[in-house]
């Protein structure tokens, strides 16, 4: 059988990769909704049932989602597969304890966010008071303009797969690098503020964004000197293996 050449008019898709597409539209829909049920997966992946159920089956049989009743939910081989993605190797241990101490010491919501397809993703996170309005939980993501999103961007690459950035966004992000830090006064959520620095690795390339989340009364001026400190000791727990090596 004949086959077109790429960029041809007549270019057929590679073959599986819609049934690819098909269930990871399915895994997307499921990871927002954390159980749901054939009708309500369907609809939101815009997939048929017929083929919804289909693939559901598939990936229940893999392990990959399971059963709960007549729903379905993510599967332990989803779990363990997730547990080997790992943002800059070192940054979760480096933060553990240092996001938890500053949690405590503040009463914020404390998380460690990168930037992945043009948006902050979460990959740890610290309950405090404002769980209940914006919980930081690793895996759900933001738009790039949350605070840690901010501190990201304006260390961003020019090829960073963003949208049009806003026209004033060039003077904001020099300040952000100037004054190390980016703030959210209630711009992504009603009722909670964000203070955000950068974390940088060895060479002081900037790898991650640390946040912490409180309500308006908060002062911001003296949470961004306890993000600060904070942000340098794991900036600092991450660059040491690095050093210890060259010496």
């Amino acid at each position: 059988m004949a086959r077109t050449t790429a960029g041809g008019t007549g270019e057929r898709p590679t073959p599986g990769r819609g049934v690819l597409e098909g269930a990871f539209a399915l895994l997307e829909a499921l990871g927002q909704a954390r159980e749901a049920g054939l009708t309500e997966l369907s609809a939101d992946s815009g997939l048929p049932k017929t083929t919804a159920y289909r693939l559901l089956e598939q990936l229940a049989g893999l392990g990959v989602v399971e059963h709960h009743g007549t729903r379905y939910r993510m599967g332990p081989r989803m779990f363990r597969l997730g547990l080997g993605w790992q943002p800059p190797p070192g940054l979760c241990a480096a933060a553990r304890v240092p996001a938890r101490r500053l949690a405590e010491a503040t009463g914020a919501s404390v998380g460690i966010c990168v930037l992945r397809e043009g948006r902050t993703l979460a990959v740890q996170g610290v309950p405090g008071t404002v769980d209940h309005l914006a919980p930081l939980r690793p895996g759900a993501t933001w738009p790039w303009y949350a605070a840690a999103g901010k501190v990201l961007v304006a260390a961003a690459s020019p090829r960073a797969p963003l949208d049009p950035l806003p026209a004033a966004w060039r003077r904001e992000a020099a300040v952000i690098r100037d004054g190390g830090v980016a703030l959210d006064r209630e711009e992504l959520v009603p009722g909670v503020c964000c203070v955000a620095v950068p974390l940088t690795a060895p060479g002081g390339q900037v790898v991650a964004g640390l946040c912490a989340m409180v309500d308006p009364a908060h002062d911001l001026g003296r949470l961004a000197h306890a993000v600060a400190r904070t942000g340098r000791a794991i900036s600092a727990a991450l660059r040491g293996p690095a050093l210890g090596r060259a010496s």
